[in-house]
């Protein structure tokens, strides 16, 4: 086992328990606008912008008029305030409270930056990462590597010798292809029932 040397975590639904305050968000949007979107398919696409969900979602379901971005915003709206309920996850912030100050971390978020610093002041856990890479910063959302690769090169750290947290498949996937070692954190947790 390579030598760890830095540590990277998803956000929400692994630092931050928020995605059942997303799933409330993307069930006023998608019912307003009609569209399909089952609660366990949601929790399958964790990690992927809601831009690229709901791109998936008009294709399928022959909506393509209906605009992606705007949709997208709707739900970031409708998230906004429900952001003051999302509570940490404490079993994985202490794992990051543990490494501050030893090891560089990073945040890998599939969500937006504004939303994200703004999760990560909330919950007073921003100082513990010394940067913050959001759906903005890459081309290629999770499952590709993109993502935490990005993050690896902003805190100066090899990817074999980093470790990441995730609670998707769609995360662990993204972090094992780019070469790191990958914590589910689903084993600790149950972020929905």
């Amino acid at each position: 086992m390579p030598e760890i040397q830095g540590l990277i975590f998803d956000c929400d639904g692994t630092l931050a328990d928020s995605m059942p305050l997303h799933w409330r968000a993307w069930q006023v949007v998608t019912q307003k606008y009609g569209l399909l979107f089952p609660e366990e398919r949601f929790y399958a696409l964790g990690g992927v912008p809601s831009r690229d969900i709901f791109q998936l979602l008009l294709e399928e379901q022959g909506r393509q008029r209906l605009d992606r971005q705007a949709l997208a915003r709707e739900k970031e709206a409708a998230y906004l305030p429900l952001m003051p309920e999302v509570k940490r996850i404490e079993l994985v912030v202490a794992v990051a409270e543990a490494h501050h100050g030893k090891l560089p971390m990073a945040v890998a978020s599939g969500g937006v930056k504004p939303f994200i610093e703004r999760l990560l002041e909330q919950l007073s856990i921003r100082h513990l990462f010394s940067a913050v890479v959001t759906s903005e910063d890459v081309v290629h959302q999770k499952p590709a590597p993109d993502i935490f690769l990005e993050a690896a090169r902003r805190i100066g750290v090899p990817p074999g010798n980093c470790r990441a947290y995730e609670d998707t498949e769609l995360g662990l996937q993204a972090i094992r292809a780019a070469g790191m070692e990958a914590v589910d954190v689903r084993q600790w947790h149950r972020t929905h029932p």
